[in-house]
């Protein structure tokens, strides 16, 4: 597993952003990342010495199988011919190069699949705009959404241990593709009068993790909005605090319990390659580069918060599958207050949220949601993967 270190040295003197969302500091937010990535002891701050065990026990190796296996499945259900080259980017936030390599069959699936990038999920951390409660276990969290596919391949690593972390839910949320966040109203997240959105559910989910600590997803790439790099966020709910409802959604619903917060990233050339879509394309607000996002900059000082892709056809509107290694503290607890709740009569607004329901909106969204859906699993369109061998310490995915 190779963990690139992104050099602080080249993120001084960038431009500070706007807040990003009103009522929501993304500035207060950044310092808090800042102070935990910091604060934590090495091996809480990277993945990077867990690289040997992984290796040793086999559980890269197993990564590989599983993404190799994924994306074939994914070509094979649309009808792709398997030799097709598949497209692997990478541009750090450190460069200005755009870099590719072709891919066949020839080449050595460890090459295309491995783990290089990693998102380390804090304690106590602001757990970012509009989270909301009460949300689907499910893996197809797109409800519809217009945009570009993208099949997410999340593996969560003990930072003491490195271990895998099995049995834990993760809760993710993104705005949609012209900028707008389902499930909460507030001013500039689209059309704020729309009292609608507070019970649609689109680009919303929870997933548990595997054996091995794989969990998978399927959604679309986000839009951006006006302050923020493109971004996913991430929450991982505590393993003593977390039960499930008849209806596949989380016990806890005024009580949530998480408190390991993170947010994954994307690289420049490939938002831009998304972006030149519709409908992300109609989307009128200013978009965010990665090197102006200050909270990103805390990250890729520390990180390589950025996921590793391919693309499963020749270009990125063909749909992207995309996989990162996330590293928790288990022992961590924290409540977290959510913007809203998602109840069996709708969604409801947190009036206690920090300047209202997360007090947070990002300004002059232009999109639009289709109705929400009801309250019942949905079907996994992610395909599953293949058993890899065995081997001490980890399981087959």
């Amino acid at each position: 597993m190779h963990l690139p270190t992104i050099i602080t040295g080249l993120l001084a003197g960038l431009a500070s952003i706007a807040a990003a969302h009103p009522g929501h500091d993304v500035h207060e937010e950044a310092a808090e990342r800042a102070a935990f990535l910091k604060r934590a002891p090495p091996h809480a701050r990277s993945l990077s010495h867990c690289s040997p065990s992984l290796t040793a026990r086999g559980l890269e190796k197993a990564n590989v199988v599983r993404r190799d296996h994924t994306v074939r499945k994914l070509r094979e259900a649309r009808g792709w011919q398997q030799h097709a080259p598949l497209l692997k980017a990478r541009d750090g936030l450190n460069t200005s190069h755009h870099s590719s390599m072709d891919v066949n069959l020839s080449t050595d699936p460890s090459v295309i699949f491995r783990s290089d990038g990693t998102c380390i999920l804090g304690p106590d951390t602001t757990q970012g705009p509009y989270y909301v409660t009460g949300e689907l276990i499910r893996s197809d969290i797109t409800d519809g959404q217009p945009g570009v596919p993208l099949y997410l391949d999340m593996q969560m690593i003990n930072t003491k241990t490195c271990e895998p972390v099995p049995d834990i839910y993760m809760d993710f949320w993104h705005c949609n593709s012209t900028g707008v966040y389902s499930g909460v109203t507030a001013s500039g997240n689209g059309n704020a009068a729309d009292e609608s959105n507070l019970d649609k559910t689109f680009l919303r989910g929870l997933q548990k993790t595997d054996r091995t600590g794989v969990a998978q997803i399927q959604t679309i790439f986000p839009g951006h909005y006006r302050g923020r790099a493109t971004h996913i966020h991430v929450i991982a709910h505590s393993i003593n605090n977390t039960e499930t409802n008849a209806n596949n959604t989380l016990t806890g619903l005024y009580t949530a319990h998480a408190g390991h917060v993170g947010q994954l990233f994307f690289d420049q050339s490939l938002i831009s390659a998304v972006e030149k879509n519709a409908p992300y394309s109609t989307n009128t607000q200013p978009l965010t580069q990665n090197a102006d996002d200050r909270i990103l900059q805390n990250e890729a000082a520390t990180i390589d918060p950025f996921v590793e892709y391919v693309f499963l056809g020749e270009e990125a509107a063909d749909g992207i599958f995309a996989w990162i290694s996330m590293g928790m503290d288990v022992s961590q607890d924290e409540t977290v207050e959510p913007a809203a709740y998602y109840t069996e009569n709708g969604g409801v607004e947190n009036e206690d949220a920090q300047g209202g329901p997360m007090g947070s909106a990002p300004p002059m969204g232009s999109g639009s949601a289709p109705p929400r859906s009801s309250p019942t699993s949905s079907r996994s369109t992610v395909p599953s993967s293949s058993p890899a061998p065995s081997s001490s310490g980890c399981s087959p995915s």
